[in-house]
């Protein structure tokens, strides 16, 4: 019996990561650093660990966020460190179709309070 649940159990651990991941086989992880943002003060002035990065994979001109992440202000940034293009990815929102303009390299900014995680894509 014991070993029956725990099957089953097993069973419905893999499936659930198995969903939230893109079922895309070309779809490659970004990888982020973080920085804390100085703007906004903490109770004791000290910047909290992240509970984790973003999970954000990316294929062709679509973004791919785990399920159940914060609400993040995004921005893609040039070389030259100016805005090329900013929104809002809500928390329930899983996927982010990227304006098909884009070309060559870009910095990717995702901020969530006192943080800032950036990463690099190529486009």
């Amino acid at each position: 019996m014991k070993k029956t649940v725990l099957s089953i159990l097993l069973l419905f651990v893999v499936c659930m990561t198995h969903a939230q991941s893109p079922n895309h086989q070309n779809a490659q992880l970004i990888e982020f650093s973080v920085q804390y943002i100085p703007t906004k003060p903490l109770g004791n002035g000290h910047p909290k660990s992240p509970d984790e990065t973003p999970t954000v994979y990316i294929e062709d001109y679509t973004l791919y966020f785990e399920a159940n992440h914060p609400e993040y202000v995004f921005n893609i940034k040039d070389e030259d460190g100016d805005v090329v293009y900013t929104t809002v990815v809500y928390s329930a929102q899983t996927q982010a179709v990227l304006p098909s303009t884009l070309s060559g390299d870009y910095v990717i900014e995702l901020a969530v309070d006192n943080l800032l995680f950036t990463g690099w894509i190529n486009l």
